[in-house]
């Protein structure tokens, strides 16, 4: 699944690299520069929630897609509140992925805007 999120996100056009874990993601050059996070709920070591927990201690505001193919409503819940762009359900449809991560980027790109304007 991993391989195949990679290849559809750069063949629309973006930058993508993948991690088996969000361990492997968090020591990656990637971690602080990232415009979008798309991860799996369910994952070796570190789940997708609690990564975007973790990211949200250390101050990021990094746009989160979550997929899963266990859709559990507190796994959702906390996600959403914590502000997840999408939580999809596999099997989804790959157009649907493409739209919540154009808009992720596009709302990542508006918070970095605001965040250097002069106060």
């Amino acid at each position: 699944m991993r391989v195949a999120t990679v290849k559809l996100v750069r063949l629309h056009g973006f930058v993508a690299y993948g991690f088996a874990s969000a361990e492997e993601f968090l020591r990656s050059a990637h971690a602080g520069d990232t415009s979008c996070l798309i991860t799996d709920v369910r994952m070796p070591g570190m789940s997708g929630v609690d990564l975007q927990s973790h990211l949200i201690a250390q101050g990021s505001r990094v746009p989160v897609i979550f997929i899963t193919a266990f859709p559990e409503h507190s796994s959702q819940t906390r996600a959403m509140a914590a502000g997840a762009v999408c939580f999809l359900t596999k099997p989804f449809d790959g157009q649907t992925l493409i739209n919540c991560l154009s808009e992720a980027v596009k709302e990542n790109r508006s918070q970095r805007r605001q965040d250097e304007e002069p106060e």
